[in-house]
């Protein structure tokens, strides 16, 4: 630079900043004066707290650790938390992140950018649907339906097609493998929301974290926290804890049962031992435990009393243990090899099962009682419910459980007795045991006559049918026919034998309050041909091992007993659990069983002092 150029902005220079001081301003005087932003601008937040589930994912996305949940003080529907996400606009970088990781998208960035305050308090803010001033302001950015964070496709599991898989009883949901299991994983977004869910509260996003990192080890020590019957669950489980997956609220929600099943799958039983115990070696010093029934309930209570150091022997009236899982429950759901690897871990802590022993007839209750300090019942629901209709006692008419027992011991050849399957058969019910005998039925009917003739009426129209939806859709790829919104009437008979069932349109099954109280049309009469027919329309408990005098101390409600919160009855030594307390549900009867064992633990305690 010259001398000459260096004198020039010298002395001109600032006349350029004096003309300024003529021209109008281009500062905007804040708050007087007020710039709209941009209809994407990324301003403070507001979040519907009708819609949010506080399953805390956009706290745990955030790049600057600026969220914070916080307990709130709101009565939320099953599969949501009491927690909002407070913001610390301190931190925030307005990236909008949490936005578009949102779930429910509850959460949403307002116009608004402006707060002046000299209380830092409150830059900490609980955003709801009022914004940071409490008035309603415009939205801003919202997500993004092309920029998706989350993935919302579940990885699809093998299984066979329907007219193969009817073919035979052999389990046709084949399972993930290894790359297909830590895929599926990676969509977890650890909100939780599933522990609260879960029976047994299981903490779901450690296990599933432990397919992600490729530990299967880890996976079972998580597992058998919180659940015995791990191989079980991973294939029938109810998966409640999937109704509420947040992610769910945009695609499909994570395949949380079929991992359990995966981690299961990979490791033997010796070893599942192993990690399950940790080596450790119970010494039964503390008393003993009487168990009726070897189903879900009990076998879940002897798991956790043997942890406790109880011996603990289970009385079973069938010649295997597992109940309804064994009895129940076709093959190919569940195979015998699962339920087996579960109840060898539970042996394995020194649980005694005597089968064939049926109370009330070679060991009565009194006698047990006396030898034992506790008795925990679980006898589960063994007894059917009919319909009562004209005919319903002719030959050719049986009760869906008695039928799925005799397939269950026909084809694991403990029964020569072939099942009464005719060329056509009607199921009543819409439940999981109405579909169980329905598909069973049609496998026999294909494996014998290579012919499928099975028809399912329902009070319930398709989309009130209480049974898995899964269960329904699979039937119908396995050619059972549904005969939806139909009540029985009457048995219908040709020469003494069944030709069909005479129904009439239901209108509606339950009443204003909820309640199971079906309306008919009798304008609306129709047949289903058939040569068979099964009930399916629910289960009941048998209670003739209990004797009179224990009958008349403890309290019943619907058929069911009514015991306290640890699962105790009116008699302090006696508890019960599974379908007698809380109706049929595996996982239920679980979580009965834990609560069961700590409960007798609590009260023997008590007793010892």
């Amino acid at each position: 630079m010259s001398i000459y150029d260096g004198l020039k902005k010298t002395f001109w220079g600032p006349t350029i900043a004096w003309k300024r001081l003529f021209t109008r301003p281009v500062t905007i005087k804040v708050p007087e004066v007020y710039r709209e932003a941009a209809e994407r601008y990324r301003g403070f937040h507001v979040n519907d707290w009708d819609k949010c589930s506080g399953c805390s994912t956009c706290s745990k996305i955030c790049p600057t650790d600026a969220i914070r949940m916080v307990p709130v003080d709101i009565t939320v529907e099953s599969g949501k938390k009491a927690q909002r996400p407070a913001i610390d606009y301190g931190r925030c970088s307005f990236c909008a992140m949490c936005v578009d990781i949102c779930t429910t998208g509850s959460l949403n960035m307002t116009r608004e950018y402006i707060h002046i305050s000299d209380d830092p308090g409150t830059f900490f803010f609980l955003p709801d649907e009022t914004g940071i001033h409490h008035d309603i302001q415009p939205i801003g950015y919202s997500r993004d339906e092309d920029s998706e964070l989350l993935d919302l496709e579940r990885v699809v599991m093998k299984e066979l097609p329907g007219e193969e898989r009817v073919d035979s009883f052999i389990e046709f949901v084949k399972g993930y493998s290894r790359e297909q299991a830590i895929a599926e994983a990676s969509r977890c977004v650890d909100c939780e929301l599933c522990v609260e869910a879960c029976p047994v509260n299981m903490d779901i996003p450690r296990y599933i974290e432990s397919v992600f990192h490729d530990d299967t080890e880890e996976g079972v020590n998580w597992i058998y926290k919180t659940n015995p019957l791990p191989s079980v669950c991973g294939r029938v489980c109810t998966h409640k804890c999937e109704t509420v997956c947040s992610i769910g609220n945009r695609g499909k929600p994570l395949a949380i049962r079929w991992l359990k099943r995966y981690i299961m799958d990979q490791e033997k039983t010796e070893d599942v031992i192993r990690y399950a115990l940790n080596g450790e070696v119970v010494k039964k010093v503390r008393g003993k435990v009487a168990i009726i029934g070897a189903g879900p309930a009990g076998l879940s209570a002897a798991y956790y009393l043997s942890l406790m150091g109880y011996s603990t022997t289970i009385f079973e009236s069938k010649a295997l243990a597992g109940g309804v899982m064994r009895y129940g429950i076709p093959r190919y759901r569940l195979p015998d090899e699962a339920l087996d690897k579960d109840i060898e871990v539970i042996e394995s802590l020194g649980v005694e099962i005597k089968c064939l022993t049926t109370v009330g007839k070679d060991v009565t209750l009194e006698e047990i009682r006396d030898e034992y300090d506790a008795v925990f019942l679980g006898t589960g629901f063994s007894k059917g419910r009919s319909t009562g209709v004209k005919g319903v006692d002719s030959e050719g008419v049986i009760m869906a459980i008695p039928l799925l027992e005799k397939i269950r011991d026909y084809l694991r050849q403990e029964s020569g007795e072939k099942p009464p399957v005719t060329d056509s058969v009607i199921v009543i019910g819409g439940g999981n045991v109405a579909m169980d005998a329905a598909r069973s039925v049609a496998r026999i009917q294909k494996m014998e006559r290579n012919h499928i003739d099975v028809k399912v009426t329902s009070l319930e129209s398709m989309e009130e049918m209480p049974a898995d939806l899964e269960e329904i859709l699979e039937g119908k790829e396995e050619g059972i026919k549904y005969f939806p919104s139909r009540g029985p009437k009457e048995v219908l008979l040709k020469d003494g034998k069944i030709c069909g069932l005479k129904t009439i349109a239901c209108t509606r099954v339950f009443d204003d309050d909820g309640r199971f109280n079906p309306q008919f049309d009798e304008s609306d009469l129709s047949t289903i041909e058939g040569t068979m027919i099964i009930e399916a329309i629910g289960q009941a408990p048998d209670y003739d091992f209990i004797p009179v005098e224990i009958k008349e101390e403890i309290q019943f409600i619907r058929g069911r007993i009514l015991v306290n919160e640890k699962g105790q009855t009116a008699l302090p030594w006696l508890f019960a659990g599974g379908d007698i307390v809380n109706g049929p549900d595996i996982i239920h009867g679980v979580a009965d069983g834990h609560r069961a064992a700590i409960g007798i633990d609590e009260f023997l305690a008590g007793v010892k002092k």
